[in-house]
């Protein structure tokens, strides 16, 4: 349950230093002298190897199970493999797997249109703009408001259904994200019609590649009922996936507006927050448990997060920068008790 006392404003941020002395430059140079941003091509040809085994089974056992309610757990099986696809395709769009442009843009068309419906044209645009700005309550599509608000401003400004679900937000977060995949899945559709949106055509055809042969697939294998109830507890649960892996990142952290100006490195730490654990953690997350060390050196492969940490923390600990960190619980716990304080304004008002 989110804590009903209210979040605290943060502290302006710092404005650090610039150029080639910054405190960024003088961090990248320890971050390259301990060889974080080599290339693991071997890591990668074993874990797409996994994943494309892990997605291949999860389908052959949908045919083999067949017309049986047993079938959902396999749903619950794919929405795993789903979201472990999402997370690789995450690493191919920020050029961690391929040193090749046409390679990365390839791979990852294949991965995130074919694979899982998800436009990477749409979603890469989407997420290079929230990493330039992360939690900047303008530019950050993150943050964008929609039937979720971020902050009291949006709250105040809200009408219509975001207004009626802001004051008990906190409390239908992750229910809401059940509808995460489907919201994906429509703006990769309306993606389409950008004209500046580039390879138009072989996105388009791979979406609809994998409209098709989905439910084929489905409907094939399992009468209509079966074959919906799969549909939904799939999605539902990839959704929920997708949104427990990003949500504990930024949610809660301090955000800017358009007059705020900070360097690099602060911008991208103070608004991140890294989640404790071990390698099973690594795993189930893609190494975005490793948050800030992603937002500096997004093209660094996700194995070499973990021992990017110690040299990044240390680093600013070095030149005074809050580097925060927590349990996965309490992560969500911040996220939740921030989307309660967002709705403050609007239970005053009802209360009034």
């Amino acid at each position: 349950m989110p804590s009903p006392e209210p979040v605290p404003e943060p502290e302006p941020f710092p404005p650090g230093r610039a150029g080639p002395g910054s405190d960024f430059a003088r961090l990248s140079k320890k971050i390259r002298a301990a060889g974080l941003m080599d290339r693991r091509p071997a890591y990668y040809a074993l874990r797409i190897a996994v994943v494309t085994a892990l997605y291949v089974a999860g389908w052959a056992a949908l045919v083999v199970i067949g017309d049986s309610w047993w079938t959902l757990l396999d749903a619950v099986f794919l929405a795993f493999v789903f979201g472990q696809v999402a997370l690789l395709a995450h690493d191919i769009a920020h050029r961690q797997v391929f040193r090749l442009r046409r390679a990365t843009e390839v791979a990852g068309r294949l991965i995130g249109n074919l694979c899982i419906a998800i436009g990477y044209g749409f979603w890469r645009d989407k997420h290079t703009r929230h990493h330039t700005h992360p939690n900047h309550e303008e530019l950050d599509p993150d943050i964008d408001p929609s039937v979720i608000l971020w902050t009291q401003d949006q709250a105040r400004a809200a009408k219509g259904l975001p207004r009626l679900v802001a004051p008990v937000q906190a409390f239908l977060f992750f229910p809401l994200l059940t509808l995460e995949a489907f919201n994906l899945r429509l703006g990769s559709i309306r993606s389409l019609g950008d004209r500046a949106l580039k390879n138009r055509g072989w996105e388009a055809s791979l979406l609809g590649a994998h409209f098709a042969a989905y439910p084929g697939a489905l409907f094939l294998a399992l009468p209509p009922g079966k074959g919906i109830a799969f549909l939904l507890v799939h999605q539902c649960l990839f959704g929920i996936y997708l949104g427990s892996a990003f949500a504990p990142n930024h949610k809660g952290m301090p955000t800017l507006r358009g007059t705020d100006r900070t360097d690099f490195l602060r911008r991208q730490v103070l608004t991140s927050r890294n989640v404790r654990g071990g390698r099973i953690t690594d795993v189930l997350l893609g190494g975005l448990n490793h948050q800030i060390e992603h937002h500096l050196f997004p093209s660094m492969p996700s194995p070499h997060l973990r021992r990017a940490r110690a040299i990044v923390r240390s680093h600013c600990q070095e030149v005074g920068v809050g580097y925060a960190e927590t349990s996965l619980t309490e992560s969500y716990r911040q996220a939740l008790a921030s989307l309660h304080h967002a709705g403050a304004p609007l239970r005053k008002a009802r209360t009034t």
